[in-house]
C-alpha cells in the first residue's frame, strides 16, 4: 500500500485537515484499529484511535506494555496554509460577485492566483459537523494583467493580502446570503441550519507525477500531508514492539503557531497518553516514567536546495529530493533535533535500509520551527525533526521527489517498531 500512488489518493482525499483526519481514520478502522471518543470511558484498548476535530491519535499497545512503557511517538500536522471563507463571506462589486477570505497561514500569496479553486470543511448543522467537498472550479483570483501593470516583471509582484486576494465566484451584483445558500445544497443540508463553517479553498488540480521520469510528485497540501500519510502507514504497518507502546499524533494548527485544543501546544497529545496509562493501572509516577524513555519523531517538510537559488541554503547542508528523509538541526532550538534523538532516526533508516541527509539553515537565513519544540518542551520527550525535502513549501501547490515519501514510511516503520 505505501506506494506513491496511495499517496496520491491520500492527498486527493484530504483537501482540508478535516478530511485528511477522516481519510486516516477509515484507513486505521479497517486495519483494526478501535475509534474511541474522548469523552466516553477508557479502558485497555491494544488498537485505538481517538479524533478531535482536526486533529487524531492512534496507538498500538503490546499487551505485555507496562504501565510505564515507553512510547514511540510519529508527530505530524494535518493543516496547510490555504484561504479561508469569513463568516459573512458575499462579497464584491462593479459586476463581480467575490468570496470575502481569511488568509491562513504564512501562504505564497503569488501561488494563489489564476488557480481553479474548490472549498472543502466542514459545516457546523444543528450543532454537529457535516463534512463538505465540492471539487469543482467555484472561485479564481484573478491577477492584473500586464497591461495594466507594465513593470511587474522588473518591480516584482506586490500583492496586499487584503486587497488582491479576494476571490471571484460569479458575475452581478452580491447578495447576502447567496453563499450560505449554494453550500447548503451542495452538503445536502437546509440553509437555515447552518450555525458556522470551518471552509478551505483549495487548488481542485489532483496530485499527479511530474518529470520524464516521473521521479517527482506535484500537489497542494504536501506540507504537511505526505508525513500524515506516512504516519498512518507505519502504524498500521509496523509489527508489534513488545513492551512498547506505539503512538502517531496529527495535530491542527501548526501552521499557525500550535496553540488550541487540537494544537501540539494543547493538551491532547498528553491527555491521550496519559489515559493510555491508567487503562493499564498506572498512575502519574508511570507516566512520567515513560515520559523519560520514550522517543518522538516530528515529521514535517525540509527545504530541498532549489536549482535556481543554490545560494540560500548552507553549504554541506543541502537536501536533495529524491535521497531519503532529512534530519533537521539548530543550535536555537526552533528544531528538537538532539543528537541522541538524531542518532534514533539514523538507526531506523539503516533498518529500512533508507538514506537520510542533513538539513541545517544558514546563519543569516533563520529557519522556520515544527511542531516538535513544542511537543519536547511540553512533555519533555526527546524529540527529532525531520522531513521530506520538497520546493515550493507553502505555496498552493508543491513539489517533492516521488522516491522519499515512501522512503520516510519505511524508516517510520523501523522507529516504531523497536
Amino acid at each position: 500500500m505505501n506506494t506513491i500512488h496511495d499517496l496520491i489518493r491520500y492527498l486527493d482525499d484530504s483537501p482540508s485537515p478535516w478530511h485528511a483526519v477522516a481519510t486516516s481514520a477509515a484507513r486505521l478502522a479497517a486495519a483494526g484499529f478501535r475509534p474511541i471518543a474522548l469523552h466516553e470511558q477508557w479502558t485497555a484498548i491494544p488498537q485505538g484511535f481517538t479524533v478531535r476535530d482536526g486533529a487524531l491519535v492512534a496507538w498500538r499497545v503490546d499487551d505485555d506494555a507496562a504501565p510505564a512503557a515507553p512510547v514511540r511517538i510519529v508527530g505530524a500536522h494535518t493543516d496547510s496554509p490555504n484561504l479561508r471563507v469569513k463568516p459573512r463571506p458575499d462579497a464584491g462589486s462593479l459586476g463581480w460577485r467575490q468570496l470575502a477570505v481569511e488568509v491562513y497561514g504564512g501562504i505564497l500569496s503569488n501561488s494563489w492566483l489564476d488557480r481553479d479553486l474548490g472549498v472543502a470543511g466542514r459545516l457546523i448543522v444543528d450543532g454537529a459537523p457535516v463534512m463538505v467537498d465540492v471539487r469543482e472550479p467555484i472561485a479564481r483570483v484573478a491577477q492584473l494583467a500586464i497591461h495594466l501593470d507594465r513593470d511587474v516583471n522588473e518591480r516584482g509582484l506586490v500583492l496586499d493580502k487584503q486587497a488582491h486576494l479576494t476571490p471571484i465566484w460569479g458575475s452581478g451584483a452580491p447578495a447576502a446570503g447567496e453563499f450560505t445558500e449554494w453550500i447548503a445544497d451542495r452538503a445536502g443540508v437546509a440553509p437555515g441550519s447552518i450555525e458556522g463553517w470551518e471552509l478551505c479553498l483549495f487548488d481542485v488540480q489532483g496530485a499527479s507525477l511530474l518529470g520524464g521520469d516521473s521521479s517527482l510528485l506535484a500537489s497542494g497540501r504536501i506540507d504537511n500531508l505526505v508525513s500524515c500519510w506516512a504516519a498512518t502507514s507505519a502504524l498500521i504497518d509496523a509489527p508489534a514492539a513488545g513492551g512498547t507502546a506505539q503512538v502517531i499524533a496529527l495535530f491542527d494548527h501548526e501552521e499557525v503557531g500550535s496553540g488550541s485544543t487540537t494544537g501540539a501546544a494543547g493538551p491532547l497529545l498528553e491527555s491521550v497518553l496519559e489515559r493510555l496509562v491508567l487503562a493499564r493501572g498506572g498512575g502519574r509516577a508511570d507516566l512520567l516514567q515513560s515520559f523519560a524513555a520514550s522517543v518522538c519523531v516530528s515529521a514535517d517538510g525540509a527545504h530541498a536546495v532549489h536549482p535556481n537559488y543554490p545560494e540560500r541554503h548552507e553549504p554541506g547542508h543541502r537536501p536533495i529530493v529524491n535521497a531519503g528523509p532529512a534530519i533537521k538541526a539548530n543550535a536555537n532550538q526552533r528544531y528538537a533535533t538532539s543528537p541522541e534523538s538524531a542518532a534514533v532516526f539514523q538507526r531506523a533508516c539503516a533498518a529500512a535500509g533508507v538514506p537520510h541527509q542533513v538539513f541545517v539553515s544558514r546563519n543569516n537565513m533563520p529557519c522556520g520551527s515544527t511542531i516538535g519544540p513544542i511537543t519536547a518542551t511540553r512533555l519533555g520527550i526527546d524529540t527529532v525533526d525531520v522531513g521530506v525535502p520538497q520546493l515550493s513549501m507553502h505555496s498552493a501547490r508543491e513539489l517533492c521527489g516521488a522516491h522519499d515519501p515512501p522512503a520516510l514510511t519505511a524508516a517510520l516503520t523501523q522507529f516504531l517498531a523497536t
